[in-house]
């Protein structure tokens, strides 16, 4: 006979009483890996098991590279306009209000400037839950602003880039920041500051085409989408099949269009190292 016999049949907790897990609390690489998010976060939001490097915003980065992530942010409340007056499903306006209240960030890009490891460093980094990331003209001014601080006080620049490219909704005013901010980091150049560009997954269309290609140093994180145009448009520009992991930023690395990939773990203390050299 058994030691323990259940007397009453069935689960009596009541559907009040039971209680769920909550969301987010483990995360599931594409390779199907497990981990808790509480050790993902430790462990600068890379999976230990495959080194997936997971998509994070301007918030983390703060975390993983500011001491005591304490930082002054840039231009905080800059927003965009409605300069064409467009409207697709929905007013521009409107998507821009949606997006803020859900993201509660106000563009596609955060600046802000602190230290890292004792050194200041200023730091423009992109939000790709906002808009796909996509350059408009805020994202163009809020880095050209932010270079503008880098010259008056004399303090490195890092650029961390995500983007899917150019916001269609501003047309002509989105392109011209291509520009601006090429023009803005030539200055950069002339007075000797360092400008250090880091390319994410994706970093794609006019931000490749422009600043994020531009720096004393370029450098990546491992598997990162980096490229101007989609690979089918290229295949069908073209005419041929693309080479295997064509536009990863190992494939990029290969062809000489970056300087080295670093792990998100290592980013700081090499970034630290960089500075150093840069500086000295």
């Amino acid at each position: 006979m058994a030691w323990f016999k259940r007397t009453d049949k069935g689960i009596k907790t009541s559907t009040e009483e039971k209680k769920d897990a909550p969301d987010g609390l483990w995360y599931k690489t594409p390779k199907g890996n497990i981990i808790h998010t509480r050790e993902l976060k430790q462990n600068s939001y890379v999976c230990p098991d495959d080194d997936y490097h997971v998509k994070i915003g301007s918030k983390e980065y703060f975390e993983i590279l500011f001491d005591g992530n304490k930082f002054k942010e840039l231009d905080e409340k800059l927003t965009s306009g409605d300069p064409l007056k467009f409207t697709d499903t929905k007013p521009y306006t409107s998507r821009i209000e949606a997006t803020i209240s859900k993201t509660e960030l106000n563009d596609a890009v955060r600046s802000a400037v602190g230290k890292i490891n004792g050194l200041d460093l200023v730091i423009s980094c992109m939000d790709f839950n906002f808009i796909g990331g996509s350059m408009g003209s805020v994202v163009g001014e809020k880095i050209a602003r932010a270079i503008d601080y880098s010259l008056k006080e004399k303090i490195p620049f890092l650029m961390i880039s995500k983007s899917g490219g150019a916001r269609m909704m501003e047309a002509g005013f989105s392109l011209m920041q291509m520009a601006k901010t090429s023009a803005k980091l030539a200055l950069l150049d002339k007075a000797g500051i360092p400008y250090i560009s880091l390319l994410t997954d994706p970093t794609t269309g006019g931000v490749t085409a422009s600043y994020a290609m531009l720096g004393d140093f370029n450098i990546a994180e491992p598997g990162a989408l980096i490229g101007f145009a989609g690979p089918r448009v290229i295949r069908e520009t073209i005419g041929k099949d693309l080479p295997k992991g064509f536009q990863s930023s190992e494939f990029v690395l290969e062809h000489g269009f970056l300087d080295f990939i670093i792990d998100r773990r290592q980013l700081k203390n090499r970034l630290t190292t960089l500075l150093n050299l840069l500086n000295g």
